[in-house]
């Protein structure tokens, strides 16, 4: 009889991403799934049945991922000494910019989003518990700037996926270094 191979660990290792990381990942990773599922139905198509389904959520889901991806940020910091090394050169320090500017937007997306609800002449309770109170008057500029970074800067966050998703394509299917398994797969922490 063969011992089987240690679990996962809770924590991040230097060989792969713990249970939390990849938790929050996959979580952050399906909510936006959803988001941008709508989004793009919501342009295809219009007011729509399917696409308000999706829509209908959109307060509730960013809502969520807001306090997941707060949550990821103060986990990847705890963790930053004990996590997958990039490696080194140029490809290694695309990637950490990379994780950097996909953290960055992950932030500020949702944080416009609060700021836009903030200032807004409607109350703020996604799940029925308010939040926000509504403005009278509303705070014009709050809105404005909300407005005008939340959409945008999501569509960004959108081409920043589609990157990172090509590239981990790149790791596996050119490079063949084990990326995917650091995150996905079946590596056992002793690996």
């Amino acid at each position: 009889m063969t011992a089987s191979p240690p679990s996962l660990p809770l924590r991040d290792t230097d060989h792969v991403y713990g249970r939390i990381t990849r938790f929050l990942h996959w979580t952050i990773a399906a909510l936006m799934l959803w988001q941008f599922t709508g989004m793009g139905l919501k342009l295809a198509l219009g007011r729509h049945p399917v696409a308000g389904f999706f829509v209908g959520a959109h307060q509730k889901v960013g809502t969520v991922l807001f306090v997941l991806i707060v949550l990821r940020v103060l986990w990847a910091l705890a963790n930053r000494g004990n996590r997958p090394d990039h490696g080194p050169g140029l490809v290694a320090l695309a990637a950490r910019f990379g994780h950097l500017l996909l953290y960055a937007v992950m932030v500020i997306v949702p944080v416009a989003a609060l700021l836009r609800a903030y200032g807004s002449e409607r109350v703020f309770a996604p799940f029925g518990f308010q939040i926000f109170p509504a403005q009278v008057p509303e705070i014009g500029w709050m809105v404005r700037v909300g407005e005008s970074l939340h959409g945008e800067i999501a569509w960004l966050m959108l081409a920043l996926i589609a990157g990172h998703v090509l590239m981990v394509g790149v790791h596996e299917g050119m490079w063949r270094d084990g990326t995917l398994s650091r995150m996905a797969g079946r590596r056992r922490a002793g690996l």
